[in-house]
């Protein structure tokens, strides 16, 4: 035993051994401890990380569905209104059109009031006259030519007003559209979930996009675009009663004046009517008493040359007596009878020359009277004829008029039946 070698070690007293064992001991369960505390904090945290995440996912799917339902809300408040705005174009470009209608209406009164002024300044003489249906007419001329410029106004103002109306209801649309993509992305990401093929990590997710709005900006966006759509529609709406008003109106200011001049034309031409009878009787009794005058004249001018005759028988018996000679040349009884027929005819005859130039100067007078009545008849009847004229040119106005009343359809010019939303 003595001759076994051995190799000297560090020696441990069992005291060491002890306190190792114990450590080692104390260690363990030290770290079980820690190991416990660590998988009872993880399952604890499993569990309120799993009850966060449902209720997070749960409240996100709420604020979704609310969000949906708010932004459906607004979508359908935007598609009544675009709605409306669309039968509001419509009807205030019908309104439009009929009052295009009227302004085109007014180009034949125009145009026959026009020519009926050119007519009767083919009147001469006397006949040329300012009377009352020239001033009618001219009347008749300014109104149009006013109503002509309140109906093109009234048509430029609707022209404006559909130009609002369209740019009113593209905001409209694009606001619609934009309220249906976002509703169809909200719901397609409710109907999201854990299992979904189509979800992945994104890189930065919570980034804030450009051009983004806070809640209060995106209401007050749709609340202003409707706010300025039911504007735009009551101004339209006022419009157009005011168009059909201003029609209205102009229709009855035009009738009432075509009446005024029609009833002055047909009043002047009974005037000169009446002023041609009262011509055409007064060249009649002219006539008469020229072919009266001219008997008178043939009958003076026969008892002058009988009268000269008696006077060259007188004048003979007083020559032919003067050659009496001696006491026979006496101034008797005869000679003096003589001498007073030769004095009573060169008297008569005198006084029938007088009255021959008289009669013949009466006569030419009435002649050339006769010739100017004349000339004014032809004057008065030509002045009637234009009358007449005027008046079968105006019926052109009535015959409109009455064709104005059959129904005309039209064809609204936006073209639109239905609401259309703009490409994506």
């Amino acid at each position: 035993m003595s001759a076994l070698s051995w190799k000297p070690s560090l020696r441990h007293s069992v005291s060491e051994w002890l306190s190792n064992n114990q450590q080692l001991a104390a260690t363990a369960q030290h770290e079980r401890h820690v190991s416990q505390q660590v998988r009872q904090e993880g399952r604890t945290l499993r569990n309120e990380t799993h009850c966060k995440t449902v209720w997070d996912e749960g409240d996100t799917s709420r604020r979704l569905s609310d969000r949906i339902w708010d932004v459906s809300r607004w979508r359908d408040v935007l598609e009544i209104c675009a709605q409306k705005v669309d039968e509001e174009m419509e009807a205030l470009t019908l309104s439009k059109e009929r009052s295009e209608l009227a302004l085109a209406a007014t180009s034949v009164p125009l145009e026959v009031t026009n020519e009926c002024l050119t007519l009767r300044e083919g009147r001469r003489g006397y006949e040329l006259v300012s009377d009352p249906v020239e001033e009618q007419l001219k009347q008749e001329v300014e109104l149009i030519e006013g109503v002509q410029q309140r109906l093109q106004r009234s048509v430029d103002q609707a022209f404006e007003q559909l130009g609002i109306l369209q740019e009113i209801r593209h905001q409209l649309t694009s606001d619609l559209q934009n309220k249906m993509e976002a509703v169809d992305i909200d719901t397609s990401c409710l109907s999201l979930t854990i299992k979904s093929q189509s979800i992945s990590l994104k890189t930065n997710p919570t980034r804030i996009p450009s051009g983004s709005s806070s809640p209060q900006q995106w209401a007050q966006f749709s609340q202003y675009n409707v706010a300025r759509a039911h504007e735009a529609v009551l101004v339209s709406q006022q419009m157009r009663e005011n168009m059909s008003l201003s029609r209205a109106q102009v229709q009855n200011e035009l009738e009432a004046q075509r009446r005024a001049a029609e009833f002055a034309l047909r009043k002047r031409k009974h005037h000169e009517e009446q002023a041609r009878d009262e011509l055409q009787w007064q060249i009649k009794t002219t006539e008469d008493e020229m072919a009266a005058m001219e008997g008178d004249i043939r009958g003076l001018d026969a008892d002058l040359q009988a009268k000269m005759a008696s006077l060259k028988l007188a004048h003979t018996r007083l020559e032919a007596r003067t050659r009496r000679s001696g006491m026979d040349l006496c101034r008797d009884e005869v000679q003096h009878g003589l001498v007073a027929e030769v004095q009573q005819l060169e008297s008569t005859i005198q006084a029938l020359k007088q009255k021959l130039s008289d009669a013949q100067l009466s006569l030419q007078k009435m002649t050339l009277h006769h010739s100017c009545m004349c000339q004014d008849l032809s004057r008065k009847q030509e002045a009637l004829s234009l009358e007449e004229r005027s008046m079968q040119c105006r019926t052109r106005i009535t015959s409109q008029s009455g064709s104005d009343r059959t129904a005309v359809p039209l064809v609204n010019s936006s073209g639109r039946s239905n609401l259309q939303l703009l490409a994506q």
